[in-house]
């Protein structure tokens, strides 16, 4: 039985309005953000090299423009032979950062003007966007941990299969820092209490291995250290 690996990559800067979380935002990648992409595409390509991995012909993405480009991008730029296809990129709602239903795409400003103006709730608590259990009250928002656990599910859903291959195997994942983290604490891979001090970096590869009892692990790849008040706002 081959051994399966999985390739969590966070979508490429992109252009994020300032003061706003990104959550759901349409927005597309930066110039910076394209570059950022093309280079996951030369560390995939070097990591599975050297570790003997096959890379899985199809990139599971979330369906969010940041995240499908910068799949996009990998899937044209990893290496391959003469007449080979680029690899099949597949998006998926399942992979979208955590929604905040209908405060979408307000400032954090706005919310807290909105939450103050409906007599039915209370303030919101300090710093609520990086608790994992915080959602907030409003129509079809979640909480970092139900987004993890949504994105969880499709990793391992989407992975299950791949042992029968026999070959040792890479699947990418192009997603969302806040989600990719909080399905990391449900797969066992990350404790609770690590999560607020950690972020992931742009397009940076953290590689995780699907064990034959269906357990994970972190087999490679850094977690970033987050610093207060100068990391982006997931």
């Amino acid at each position: 039985m081959g051994r399966v690996f999985l390739a969590l990559i966070r979508h490429g800067e992109y252009l994020q309005p300032a003061d706003t979380p990104s959550a759901h935002l349409p927005h597309p990648l930066s110039d910076v953000g394209e570059r950022q992409a093309i280079e996951a595409a030369g560390l995939v390509a070097e990591t599975a090299r050297s570790e003997g991995w096959s890379i899985d012909r199809h990139i599971d993405a979330s369906s969010l423009l940041r995240g499908w480009q910068t799949a996009r991008l990998i899937a044209e730029y990893l290496p391959r032979s003469p007449g080979e296809a680029p690899l099949e990129v597949s998006a998926f709602d399942e992979l979208a950062e955590r929604s905040l239903g209908a405060a979408a795409n307000l400032t954090l400003a706005r919310i807290d003007e909105v939450v103050a103006a409906d007599p039915r709730l209370s303030p919101l608590p300090e710093n609520w966007k990086a608790q994992t259990h915080f959602r907030l009250p409003v129509i079809g928002a979640e909480s970092l941990y139900q987004a993890g656990a949504r994105v969880a599910e499709h990793l391992r859903r989407r992975t299950e299969p791949l042992a029968e291959s026999g070959a040792d195997v890479l699947k990418i994942f192009v997603g969302h820092g806040g989600a990719f983290r909080h399905a990391a604490l449900h797969l066992g891979v990350l404790d609770e209490d690590r999560i607020p001090g950690l972020s992931m970096h742009h397009a940076r590869p953290v590689y995780l291995e699907r064990l034959s009892d269906g357990a994970f692990r972190h087999a490679a790849g850094e977690w970033k250290i987050r610093r207060r008040k100068t990391e982006d706002i997931d």
